[in-house]
């Protein structure tokens, strides 16, 4: 069945938390990860969805990062996992719901056309503190990379109007290998294999930021400590 955009969703990034709160799940933070849904067609440019914003663009948004999709099925095991937290589509910030299709199903590069506008596949993302810190789920950013079920970027290649119930039409893979599961395997798994972790560094539709970091893994054995980002001001 072919994979279909069931649902847009963009947000302003806000300020949310209690400064001094005790606990530092329940401190102020801020971030673009509340979205809404949107019932009309949205403008996509090149670096991002009209009316849709980061407060961290350092490591969000811009031209490799316009679009963050999730599949629309991953929620049912989230809430299966944790039945209480309130886990819903557009949870975790994504612009893209996406049904039928997963990140076995998705290589990097993949190109597509999805209503007026045409998209690569990037790369997979890199799970943060920040939905932990929405769900109250302090090893949700573990979780999310362990299980595989990140989603995905993609790189806007023609700019047009987007809209929920429209199919993704593949118009090439070049890079069939590379499939969104097998990147995140590499990346967070099997760390210890550098032949594959340099022929993924040279695929040149991966984006620039993961080509740098698999190339300084094979080439200075530099293994960066993931606390930071999984955990943040979470601890």
């Amino acid at each position: 069945m072919d994979a279909f955009l069931k649902t847009v969703f963009i947000g302003q990034p806000k300020t949310i938390g209690e400064k001094h709160a005790e606990n530092p799940m329940d401190r102020e933070w801020r971030s673009g990860i509340f979205k809404e849904p949107v019932q009309r067609p949205v403008w996509l440019g090149k670096t991002n969805l009209q009316g849709d914003g980061q407060a961290d663009l350092k490591h969000h948004g811009g031209p490799e990062k316009a679009v963050f999709a999730y599949p629309l099925e991953h929620y049912g095991y989230w809430n299966s996992e944790f039945p209480d937290a309130g886990l819903l589509p557009g949870g975790m910030g994504e612009n893209f719901s996406i049904r039928h299709q997963t990140e076995e199903d998705v290589a990097i590069g993949d190109i597509y056309e999805i209503g007026d506008a045409v998209i690569q596949v990037s790369q997979p993302r890199q799970p943060c503190w920040k939905p932990a810190r929405r769900f109250k789920i302090k090893n949700l950013a573990l979780l999310l990379q362990n299980t595989g079920r990140t989603g995905w970027y993609y790189r806007v290649l023609k700019e047009g109007y987007v809209e929920a119930g429209q199919s993704f039409t593949l118009m090439e893979r070049p890079y069939p290998y590379w499939t969104i599961e097998k990147c995140n395997t590499i990346i967070h798994k099997d760390k210890e294999n550098m032949e594959e972790a340099m022929e993924l560094s040279r695929c040149e539709a991966l984006s620039a930021n993961w080509q740098v970091t698999l190339s300084k893994r094979v080439l200075k054995k530099d293994m960066p400590d993931i606390r930071k980002r999984v955990y943040g001001p979470n601890e």
